[in-house]
């Protein structure tokens, strides 16, 4: 009886120093990552096997600059960075070789079929990225796109005040590049941060965003998992197919089902690099539905054979802004200039904005927070 009792003591003993263990590692502060300080910003994680962890984040020049990190006692890996520049930066772990994601942070953003950790680092450039006060709302629409001959999804953003109101609003369509889709704008491009904060200061006219996806194979986004066509694009049958959708299904059915102005001066069209395109190809085969015309990073090719027609039709139809964005190291900056030079030529008022920076979303968000003071004035 001496013994089981003993046995019952030890076994009791080492039940309440694991518990005990198990209370101090539950109460042990949280892992900050990324931490931001006034100077510096500090990144953790926890991975006490590992040999070697490294950090890599877009600030730097390439994979060749990541930053080894120092691990402590308790396994936590940790490192610290002078600030970047006001900007929206993605990062990973480098870890024995794994790229890895910072697993204390919920702030991801989804690039195609990457999910990327985000540091949003404040400033000047980046005010508008945050929750504005006034918030609109974004809905995920299912619409019939006849001309695709598919039931398709596209993202529609509503401003502040729309769901209480009776008012209707001009309607800006905002195209996504390539290896994008209807979710692009939304969370890369914070197109209804950036909305919400112009239209809360009064900067911008209070209007609605629709986002579709421009891959016409797609039904939605590739994380819903739905099957998808491949299209022959040199099948002349399916030249314009987006652009058609856009003309024929996706405006009709806005101007259907919610409150849109149905009129060219009410409609914007902007889209960044295959978006851009985009941009150019609707507004030229179909002059005068948009009034104002926004394509990014993107131009056209030398010795383009119609442009100066397409461009007398826009001239013909009427229009009230063309507004071109590009930086300087893009590489479609060239094709840019040609659509510059073309606009001139043949007397279409426009402005060129000239970035820094290349074929980037840094240069992309900062578009929308220019031209999207612009529109419907």
């Amino acid at each position: 009886m001496r013994k089981r009792f003993i046995v019952t003591i030890v076994c009791l003993s080492v039940f309440l120093g694991s518990y005990a263990q198990e209370l101090a590692n539950f109460r042990r502060a949280p892992i900050i990552s990324p931490e931001i300080g006034e100077k510096t910003v500090i990144f953790r994680m926890t991975a006490p096997q590992a040999k070697l962890v490294r950090l890599y984040g877009s600030w730097m020049r390439s994979n060749d600059s990541s930053a080894n990190m120092v691990k402590d006692t308790s396994g936590v890996w940790t490192i610290s960075i002078n600030k970047p520049a006001a900007e929206i930066y993605t990062y990973n772990f480098i870890v024995d070789g794994l790229n890895l994601n910072d697993a204390n942070n919920v702030f991801v953003q989804r690039d195609g079929v990457r999910y990327l950790s985000v540091l949003l680092v404040p400033g000047d450039v980046t005010a508008n990225y945050f929750e504005a006060g006034k918030r609109g709302n974004l809905r995920k629409v299912w619409y019939d796109s006849p001309t695709i001959g598919k039931n398709r999804r596209m993202y529609v953003y509503t401003p502040y005040g729309y769901e209480t109101g009776n008012e209707s609003y001009p309607v800006l369509y905002l195209l996504h590049g390539g290896g994008g889709d209807e979710d692009a704008w939304s969370t890369m491009g914070r197109a209804c941060q950036i909305l919400d904060n112009l239209i809360e200061k009064k900067l911008a006219v209070p209007m609605i965003c629709v986002m579709p996806n421009g891959n016409p194979g797609q039904v939605a986004a590739k994380t819903l998992l739905l099957a998808e066509t491949t299209y022959d694009r040199t099948d002349p049958k399916f030249t314009n197919l987006y652009i058609n959708s856009i003309v024929k299904d996706i405006i009709p059915y806005v101007e259907k089902n919610f409150r849109a102005v149905p009129k060219p001066e009410a409609r914007a069209v902007a889209g960044l690099s295959m978006g851009g395109g985009h941009t150019m190809s609707v507004t030229n085969e179909y002059p005068g539905t948009f009034a104002y015309i926004c394509p990014l990073s993107m131009g056209i090719r030398d010795n383009q054979p119609d442009i100066d027609a397409k461009l007398q039709g826009i001239k013909k139809a009427g229009y009230k802004l063309y507004w071109i964005g590009c930086g300087s190291e893009d590489f479609t900056f060239a094709g840019a200039k040609l659509l510059d030079a073309a606009l001139t030529r043949n007397g279409l008022e426009h402005t060129f904005n000239i970035s820094g920076g290349g074929h980037t979303w840094a240069n992309w968000r900062v578009y929308l927070n220019t031209f999207g003071k612009l529109l419907f004035k």
